[in-house]
């Protein structure tokens, strides 16, 4: 396959260059030409913050008189140099996969963020998938990422003078972005299709340069396209149920063709999330096509190499469709599948049998991947009891819900004060390896007065970026000059400043700081220790409580009394996002607990200096300690109402009386060295934990090489194991029906028990299966599962085996039960298969010499 640059024109002699920079992104976080695009056209840098938008906006005559600068030409060359010194380099993940026959990871998303020069994101899905694509390009992480090209993406905030927000969507002009065309062999553009009802449906193929990683994205804007289909990449999240099941199609199905018709190796296939849950059935559809497998032996080969992320805290969260358009859109895909729509609609029930159930795509991502996580500790937890229900009879601790908590690409989110100060200390290169050599560092070589000064530049910086950002929106809402220029005046560069930027919706309590505005009123208003507030965020268009959250911190920073303390920044977008996280210097978050899957906003304050308060939940409940931040609430799940008055009641005491006096608490020198102490501690230990470089090594070594292992294993031998797999699983949903237990007996040892149960299987051969003596948790302690081994010979009424094991252990024996699951060194229990039988009869309790006498007779 080809690409070509999308320029409108040609650039002069000595110029090459420029269009190779513009179009990889790696620009978005190396920052090594910044200086240079700002001095070729300041004003088009400072509102884009996009080289390939300024090369685009220049004059002919300017270009010509940038050829004849030997200075630009030398500087362009440097740049150039540069970047392939970082394309050639050897990487983290040489010593992880080898330098050849590397597996490929194919990593598909719904949205991904990676600047505003590319806005194809709508919130912190997106940006969590800009920045894994970042660090695995710096890690040398062999990925592949797949999207969509939405033609107007998500929606641009404005407020209106009643505080409303107002939507407005702006197009996407593939022309001023920073993406190619693919090229097919032939020369034309390359294009993947499906077939919806009655029709079918072209996607045209772009390409988007990640340093090391392309991202390729599906366009359904051609032209032979129907006026619908064109709008199926119109809006992210837009339109109905049926646009939105054609969207996720596109990105599952089409995106599985696209990488096909690429020819990548592709061996892992990641799911941020379920919208991408079709590219495990089309996977699996062509991998039986080329390997004359049925469609379930081929789920067994392709289901190794799948892993599922769920970023979703709460089941309404899942998409869902309704059956009937399940039936128009799959009845004929399942025919291809060679399996009948109901089965194919069973994959995404919880209950297969029930026909009226809607169809889940987490449910269906689940089912056909290997492996599944959660994006924190805690979110890993709330998922396995999420999942529950498709694992009936297991322990909600057994539910196969692994976790890798989210990370931020640091180098995307840190200050030039940040950058310098780090490099001082850590080196250039401090994000592309182990970060071994981080931890500790910025405790022990940068002095108090140097990250005192930085952090107070970051703040100062952002003063003034406020205060422009706001006088820009008050001019386009048509105040008065006179009120614009008071946005002139707003905020204090010296002043402790806290910043609050999300989604507005109602479970991440965006207004927890109004339960009470006069308390606030003071808090901000106090002559000898201010505090300044910056708030932004978005509510979905649909949700109007989300709206009126909006339009109460937009009311409450009109008032004379706090709009020289308070601002809310409209149109919350990356450009803002990145200039709050590096100038705040305490970052709220007040999500009701476990509401917030893991969040990663306040991650980006670290490495700035800033400072969380935070509710104990996401990745905030596994970072705190005290000496890092501030916590809110008590670390259990509360329900609203009462409980979010008792919170706002300790958010405000939290902050009157630890962290204002903390921070203004200085001595002789002018230093709060306390606060400094405590963003030491912080930017030690939690920046490097909680980076994105951690998440991509963690995804890379935990889960991507045991799944391109298991998949290549299955895939031996034209798929011998695969087969296996699909006639081991048949042999017990045949004959699971018939296993019955028998006698339970549990005889006292001096430090423990002996357990003996008999068992029959039926037609199930013993080595499918495994009996476990299993005893649920006490405390904090593991739960108890230990193998019964068979011993053969029964009494001759008596059927089946008994299944003995000794457990040394002082809890009484009513605490252990047997039980049976299926088993296979190949299988992942009970992801793959859930089947498990208790035994549910009484226990007789034996001494020595009774068993003696019954094993005797």
């Amino acid at each position: 396959m080809e690409t070509t640059p999308f320029f409108p024109r040609k650039l002069p002699a000595g110029l090459e260059p420029w269009a190779t920079l513009v179009t990889d992104l790696r620009w978005m976080w190396s920052h090594a030409g910044d200086a240079l695009w700002s001095d070729v056209d300041p004003e088009t840098w400072e509102r884009t913050k996009s080289p390939y938008v300024v090369l685009q906006n220049l004059s002919r005559e300017r270009l010509e008189d940038l050829a004849g600068d030997a200075k630009f030409r030398k500087e362009l060359k440097r740049l150039a140099k540069d970047r392939e010194s970082y394309l050639g380099c050897s990487c983290w993940s040489h010593g992880i996969f080898g330098e050849t026959h590397a597996p490929t990871i194919a990593y598909f998303s719904m949205e991904f963020g990676l600047s505003e020069a590319l806005p194809i994101y709508a919130g912190g899905l997106g940006i969590l998938a800009g920045d894994y694509l970042k660090a695995a390009s710096d890690l040398g992480v062999p990925v592949v990422g797949v999207g969509l090209l939405y033609q107007e993406g998500y929606f641009r905030q404005v407020i209106d003078a009643g505080g409303w927000q107002q939507e407005v969507y702006p197009y996407n002009d593939p022309t001023s972005l920073p993406i190619t065309p693919v090229l097919a062999e032939n020369g034309t553009w390359l294009h993947v299709s499906f077939d919806a009802p009655g029709r079918t449906v072209r996607f045209r193929v772009w390409k988007a340069e990640v340093g090391r990683v392309m991202l390729y994205l599906l366009d359904s804007n051609d032209p032979l396209n129907s006026p619908n289909d064109r709008g199926i990449t119109g809006k992210l999240y837009g339109g109905g149920q049926e646009m939105r099941l054609a969207q996720e199609i596109a990105l599952g199905i089409c995106g599985w063709q696209l990488i096909e018709a690429l020819g990548l190796p592709v061996e892992v296939c990641h799911l941020n999330e379920g919208h991408a849950a079709f590219v495990t059935l089309e996977r699996a559809r062509r991998l039986m096509e080329q390997n004359h497998l049925n469609f379930w032996e081929a789920l067994w080969a392709t289901r190794a190499g799948n892993v599922f992320t769920t970023h979703t805290p709460v089941a309404a969260g899942f998409d869902i469709f309704p059956r009937e358009l399940l039936e128009k859109y799959g009845r004929d895909y399942a025919d291809r599948l060679g399996v009948s729509p109901h089965e194919l609609a069973a994959l995404g029930r919880k209950n297969p049998d029930d026909t009226q159930e809607p169809f889940n795509m987490a449910y269906l991502a689940l089912r056909t991947c290997g492996i599944t996580n959660g994006v924190s500790r805690l979110h890993g937890e709330v998922s396995r009891r999420i999942f529950q229900d498709l694992f009936p009879r297991w322990p909600d601790h057994e539910v196969p819900v692994t976790h890798v908590t989210n990370g931020v690409h640091v180098p995307s989110w840190d200050s030039p004060w940040a950058d310098e100060a780090w490099t001082q200390v850590c080196g250039k290169e401090r994000w592309q390896g182990t970060l071994k050599a981080l931890t500790g560092t910025i405790l022990k070589k940068m002095s108090d007065e140097d990250l005192w000064s930085f952090c107070s530049a970051e703040r100062a910086d952002l003063v003034d970026y406020a205060r422009r950002r706001l006088a820009l929106h008050l001019g386009q809402r048509g105040l008065p000059p006179d009120r614009v220029a008071l946005s002139e005046k707003v905020l204090d560069p010296h002043v402790l400043t806290l910043g609050f930027a999300r989604r507005f919706a109602e479970y991440k309590r965006p207004n927890l700081l109004l339960q009470d505005t006069e308390r606030l009123v003071r808090l901000l208003g106090n002559p000898d220790r201010p505090v300044q507030i910056i708030v932004a965020g978005k509510a979905h268009p649909q949700d109007e409580t989300g709206k009126r959250l909006v339009q109460e911190w937009a009311r409450f920073v009109e008032r004379p009394e706090v709009r020289a303390h308070a601002v809310f920044l409209e149109d919350y977008d990356m450009n803002l996002a990145q200039e709050l996280v590096q100038g705040v210097d305490v970052w709220l978050n007040t999500p009701r607990r476990p509401w917030e899957a893991s969040g990663t906003s306040g991650m980006k304050v670290l490495v700035n200096g800033g400072l969380n308060l935070s509710s104990l939940d996401g990745w905030w409940a596994e970072a705190y300690s005290p000496d890092v931040g501030w916590a809110l609430g008590d670390g259990q799940e509360r329900p609203a109402g009462e409980w979010d008055r008792v919170e706002a009641e300790q958010l405000y005491r939290l902050l009157e009386e630890e962290v204002v006096p903390e921070f203004y608490d200085r001595d002789e020198a002018g230093l709060p060295r306390a606060w400094i102490q405590r963003m030491r501690a912080s930017m030690a230990h939690l920046t490097p934990r909680f980076s994105s470089n951690r998440m991509v090594r963690e995804y890379a070594e935990k889960l991507y090489l045991p799944a391109a292992a298991a998949f290549q294993r299955r895939m031996a031998r034209k798929g011998r194991l695969a087969k296996e797999l699909r006639a081991w699983e048949r042999t017990l949903a045949d004959h699971w029906h018939e296993v019955q237990w028998g006698d339970l007996a549990a005889i006292q040892e001096q430090d423990g028990w002996t357990f003996e149960v008999r068992l029959d299987l039926g037609g199930i051969p013993p080595d499918f299966v495994q009996v476990q003596l299993y005893a649920d948790p006490v405390g904090s302690e593991e739960p108890i599962r230990q193998v019964m081994k068979r011993r053969a010979g029964v009494p001759v009424a008596a059927k089946g085996d008994r299944y003995v094991c000794r457990v040394k252990t002082s809890r009484p024996p009513a605490h252990f039960t047997p039980r049976l699951v299926a088993r296979h060194l190949d299988a992942r229990i009970p992801a793959e298969c859930s089947l498990i039988l208790w035994y549910s009869g009484a226990l007789v309790l034996l001494k020595r010499a009774q068993t003696l006498v019954r094993n005797l007779s």
